[in-house]
């Protein structure tokens, strides 16, 4: 089991839950919009370095 592998698949889905906490948020004007910034920002950064990860990994078997 790739470590590298997981972890990127993890950050991926923390990342997706950030932002849609943030989109719907937004929407529905419920928090404050600093806070709704940071956390689109912070999934973003989790979204991307957990793409990152799972396509610069290498398989091995």
């Amino acid at each position: 089991m790739n470590v590298k592998r997981t972890f990127g698949t993890i950050l991926t889905i923390l990342g997706i839950i950030g932002l849609i906490y943030a989109g719907y948020g937004f929407i529905k004007h419920s928090l404050q919009t600093r806070e709704l910034i940071v956390a689109a920002i912070i999934g973003l950064i989790f979204f991307v370095s957990g793409i990152g990860l799972v396509k610069n990994t290498k398989d091995e078997a």
